[in-house]
């Protein structure tokens, strides 16, 4: 990217909410029930069928809110978003305009190790709409031979979290969606499911001369449901308007699509603006007040945010990276790290598996943690082995390849994969004897001072008992020749 021009991204993130109901009716949300079941007069916009807002939503977005540093509306009205398409029933959604729930707020993200500030220009409660089936190669619309609409989404409860144009780079983009998820994730009120489109992104990009105040044309991408796209259609983008001014073009304020398989953008339509939606307050549904009564007990029932759980696992005295790799996107990082730690264990030897030996293997794997039967008590167990000399630390990592496997128990593992070392004293003994016996030129060179040997026989014997032995055992034995 060409150092004379400045990306500016502002990130728009919906959030579907875990309630037991849609959001203003009581068919239940279930995503893994047949098409169009999960349906009502309300959801589905009969004549006369009139919408009740549900309560835990409003609740879940107060929380939000809080958590996001935002100011709660003392009174708050929904309005009517008017669109037409297919897989909205009412051909308007239930959202809101000029007076939302959340506003100005900031979520602090860090980037590469340094810290920076995302403002969130506001966080408002709305309906999700239907869900359309296109039928075809890739399950694309402009190549789909038919397409099925499912209304058993249309009115599930939906929070839309807008951010600054703060955001500069896809970098930038996608460590303040790994944050606001994770955050999410803590609060409990989504599973936060990118590939099932719980959580899913919008990104409004616009490039500009480096000192310039204006912001450029804006360009919208819609419809993300990876932090891998989030990341590389900002960055494309950005090129693709950059490449555009400087050829002399021009650029169109438009809705693009993120084509997954070229990694490129396409044109889907001009961008609308908010007139072209013909709000209007929803005259249905009356004011919402979130007075103190409202908005303290809320506040109070927040759970440790990640943020607070990076600084107490420091406290704990891990590094900053450790800390943050177990605040990660996937919670069972944290979960298994805490009963370590609760088991008796060590928070240093209990995060450097996890960050490192637990990583690799579900990196390879393609898998994630939740997926395994890990458990922090595993981890207690393991040390203990290595503690008393049964283990060493190469057979650790092949023990926790077992553990992520479901082989069994840590001891069980060691013993089926041949690892507890060999601590017998004598057997040792006459190991040493052998190495001693196969090198007597640099047993020699050793009894005369060369300490830089002991490593060269701990090697031998290691080797003669097939890397059983226990290093530590074997140089004392060693040192004890000296004597």
């Amino acid at each position: 990217m060409s150092a004379a021009w400045e990306t500016v991204i502002g990130i728009e993130v919906h959030v579907e909410l875990l309630t037991e109901s849609k959001m203003f009716c009581g068919c239940r949300v279930d995503f893994d029930a047949p098409p169009n079941t999960n349906v009502c007069p309300v959801c589905l916009a009969l004549p006369g069928a009139l919408p009740v807002p549900n309560e835990r939503a409003l609740e879940w977005i107060t929380a939000i809110g809080l958590a996001l540093n935002c100011r709660i509306s003392p009174m708050s009205v929904f309005h009517r978003k008017n669109y037409f398409y297919a897989d909205l029933p009412k051909n308007y959604q239930i959202s809101q305009f000029d007076l939302p729930v959340c506003h100005d707020g900031h979520l602090d993200v860090d980037v590469d190790g340094q810290a920076t500030r995302v403002g969130i220009e506001r966080a408002h409660q709305e309906e999700d709409t239907g869900k359309s089936i296109h039928v075809g190669e890739g399950g694309r619309i402009h190549a789909a031979t038919e397409t099925h609409v499912d209304f058993n989404r249309a009115g599930v409860p939906l929070v839309e979290i807008v951010s600054r144009p703060d955001v500069r780079s896809g970098t930038h983009a996608r460590a303040y969606a790994q944050a606001l998820r994770r955050l999410i994730l803590a609060l409990g009120v989504s599973d936060a499911k990118l590939e099932e489109g719980s959580m899913r992104f919008d990104a409004n990009i616009s490039v500009r001369r480096v000192g310039d105040a204006e912001l450029g044309t804006k360009v919208e991408i819609k419809n993300m449901n990876s932090f891998r796209s989030l990341e590389r259609a900002c960055d494309f983008e950005a090129n693709r308007q950059i490449a555009t001014l400087e050829a002399g073009g021009t650029l169109t304020q438009e809705t693009r699509h993120w084509d997954e398989a070229d990694e490129t953008t396409h044109p889907m339509r001009s961008k609308e603006g908010s007139s072209d939606y013909r709000y209007f307050t929803e005259p249905d549904l009356v004011p919402m007040v979130f007075g103190p009564d409202w908005v303290e007990p809320i506040r109070s029932a927040l759970p440790e945010l990640p943020d607070q759980q990076r600084r107490r696992y420091v406290e704990l005295g891990l590094d900053p990276h450790s800390a943050g790799v177990l605040v990660g996107s996937d919670t069972r990082y944290g979960e298994v790290f805490e009963e370590a730690v609760a088991a008796g264990g060590s928070a240093r030897q209990a995060a450097n598996w996890l960050t490192q030996d637990v990583t690799t293997w579900l990196r390879r794997e393609e898998r994630s943690l939740a997926d395994t039967p890990l458990e922090g008590s595993h981890l207690v167990e393991l040390a203990e082995l290595v503690a008393a000399g049964d283990l060493s630390s190469n057979g650790a990592s092949s023990v926790i390849e077992g553990l992520l496997s479901g082989e069994g128990r840590p001891r069980d593992i060691a013993a089926a994969r041949d690892l507890i070392q060999i601590s017998d004293a004598d057997a040792l003994a006459g190991a040493v004897d052998e190495a001693i016996a196969a090198h007597p030129d640099e047993f020699e060179r050793f009894l005369q001072g060369d300490s830089r040997l002991i490593g060269f026989f701990v090697g031998q014997v290691m080797k003669l008992t097939g890397g059983k032995a226990d290093p530590r055992q074997v140089a004392d034995i060693l040192r004890g020749r000296l004597g």
